[in-house]
């Protein structure tokens, strides 16, 4: 495959617009230097997440059924969370793991990162993998968090992303990265 050449935008100034808890919305400057074209583009900058494919001993993926607020309907997903600030993906990965369901254990590796929209966001997703996760700890949720456990034969959680039983699209994408490392 081959691609022509573009000119590349050089960015500018910025301003946060809005701040929350979880990102900030802002207002890049970007100059096209071939085109002499200048605009602001709002980008949500947010911190790095971790979603986390954890597998039991009996060949099973633990997942999670929680409210999400943006779909305003329940979602069937992997577990996890933001990284914290200095935080490297898999210790955040095993973190949020036990604390969202209480299975911990087994090896954990980075098995890929995807940039979840990078036309309006400036973060990655990071995927780990936990083989021969187990039940190991309490559960620490935050305060508006409200989480079903349970586990489900990894054939069967590929063919529910498949079927649309499973509509999160980084959890899809987290199943494409442990299909090619599989081969399930």
């Amino acid at each position: 495959m081959t691609f022509g050449e573009l000119a590349r935008w050089e960015r500018g100034s910025e301003r946060v617009l809005v701040s929350t808890k979880i990102l900030d919305l802002r207002s890049v400057r970007f100059r096209n230097p071939a085109k002499e074209i200048e605009k602001d583009f709002v980008v949500i900058h947010a911190p790095d997440w971790v979603n986390v494919v954890a597998l039991t001993p009996g060949n099973h993926l633990v997942l999670v059924r929680q409210f999400r607020f943006g779909a305003n309907a329940f979602s069937l997903e992997i577990p996890g969370g933001m990284i914290e600030k200095g935080e490297d993906p898999v210790t955040a990965g095993t973190r949020e793991l036990l604390e969202e369901t209480g299975f911990g254990g087994g090896v954990a590796s980075l098995i890929g990162s995807v940039q979840p929209n990078p036309a309006i966001q400036d973060n990655r997703c990071h995927f780990v993998l936990v083989d021969g996760a187990v039940p190991t700890g309490p559960l620490h949720w935050d305060s508006d968090e409200e989480i079903e456990t349970s586990t489900a034969p990894v054939a069967d959680v590929l063919a529910w992303a498949r079927s649309g039983k499973i509509t999160h699209s980084l959890t899809i994408a987290a199943l494409t990265f442990l299909e090619g490392i599989r081969r399930i």
